[in-house]
């Protein structure tokens, strides 16, 4: 599950956590917000930034062979 948590502080900062979103792409999703907060004074990367995506894909290859007895 994704999800985005904001701590706001009485001196106006802003701190942001994002989990639940895997690769640099939590980067896309925030960006937006964090345009409209102001300047960004720090930035910390959690283990999840750091992980690959799994993508899946199935492939299935079907042989069909008729006898000739």
């Amino acid at each position: 599950m994704e999800t985005l948590e904001f701590v706001i502080y009485p001196d106006g900062r802003v701190q942001e956590t994002v989990t639940g979103i895997v690769g640099a792409s939590c980067a896309e999703v925030t960006a937006a917000i964090e345009a409209q907060l102001g300047v960004v004074l720090h930035q910390e990367s959690t283990s999840e930034y750091f992980a690959l995506a799994l993508n899946q894909s199935a492939e299935a290859t079907t042989q069909v062979a008729f006898s000739d007895w």
